[in-house]
């Protein structure tokens, strides 16, 4: 998981939402990602879907039964569906996502009967740290929107005098 949040910390760097994730497979890191959907313009450039998509091309293969996944926030139903489809062994995540988590918070897609896979959970791991770089990114936003809708505020003023 720390690898997971140094991929979320860079993901930050560059201005896009901190999520980071990775794909251990036997015990070594397989692929590490960050969400990049600024950058990639591609609204399914998550940090898992870029992350599983790695793996599976590094290990030559689609079906991800013997690896786990890490990830800083609690998996969209996008990236959990993402999860059954690869056949993900397990998923362990930090934050737990009130808005969109599809593995136990909203919807349970890892372990729901009607799917033909299933897979475990572990969460909260981490989890402060992960929330606290959501919150720092977040708050950094929201006053930087504050201060461009101040300075623009100001320049009406200034054009009206």
């Amino acid at each position: 998981m720390a690898i997971a949040l140094e991929e979320a910390r860079a993901a930050a760097a560059e201005g896009e939402v901190p999520i980071g994730a990775v794909v251990v497979c036997e015990g070594a890191v397989v692929a590490r990602a960050h969400n990049r959907r600024e950058s990639d313009h591609d609204p399914t450039a998550h940090a898992e879907l870029i992350a599983i998509r790695e793996a599976a091309q590094r290990l030559g293969r689609w079906r991800l039964s013997d690896c786990t996944v890490y990830v800083t926030l609690e998996p969209c139903p996008m990236c959990a569906g993402a999860m059954h489809q690869a056949r993900i062994e397990r998923l362990v995540y930090g934050a737990a996502d009130p808005k969109a988590g599809a593995v136990g918070t909203l919807y349970d897609l890892s372990n729901d009967e009607r799917l033909n896979h299933r897979f475990s959970v572990t969460s909260g791991v981490l989890a402060d740290e992960s929330a606290e770089l959501l919150r720092e990114f977040f708050g950094r936003l929201r006053q930087d929107r504050s201060d461009e809708r101040r300075a623009a505020d100001d320049s009406v003023t200034e054009s009206t005098r």
